[in-house]
């Protein structure tokens, strides 16, 4: 599933969207260069989630939780890492395997840490305030109604 969007408040409102579809346990592995729209789309699950607030980017802690919506929210960036071990000694298999909803930007940096069954969403520029937004459920990722997905954000 490939959608479009061409603000910052469109790209905020298919991660709306979606958030209203999670699932206690889903995992978002968010992939995509600095500037790509990562954060932004992490506000719009957040906001979906009825999550109040500034909402930073977690770079420096690693992980931010959040745990005032329908659902916790889990959001991790791993751009820092220095080795997948470090994940272990957060407990970090407590919040990817728990009862919120995880987002993790840079996966690459432990992509041995990256759950089996995720949803694999890839964002890129297409121009200024462009994005290509790509949705890709891996493993056993539950389906998404798409009609719901598409009512803002095409």
């Amino acid at each position: 599933m490939t959608f479009h969007t061409f603000s910052p408040e469109m790209t905020r409102q298919l991660g709306f969207r979606l958030a209203q579809q999670l699932l206690p346990g889903d995992v978002l592995i968010l992939r995509g260069d600095m500037g790509a729209g990562k954060s932004e789309f992490t506000r719009g699950i957040a906001r979906g989630l009825g999550i109040e607030g500034y909402l930073p980017s977690p770079s420096f802690t690693i992980m931010q939780m959040y745990e005032t919506g329908r659902l916790p929210l889990y959001h991790f960036d791993w751009y820092r890492l220095e080795s997948e071990e470090e994940l272990y000694e957060l407990s970090m298999e407590e919040y990817l395997y728990g009862s919120g909803v995880a987002v993790v930007e840079w996966p690459s940096m432990a992509e041995e840490a990256v759950p089996q069954t995720h949803l694999e969403i890839t964002l890129s520029p297409a121009g200024e305030d462009q994005r290509e937004i790509t949705l890709r459920p891996v493993g056993n990722f539950h389906s998404l109604d798409l009609n719901l997905l598409l009512e803002d954000a095409q």
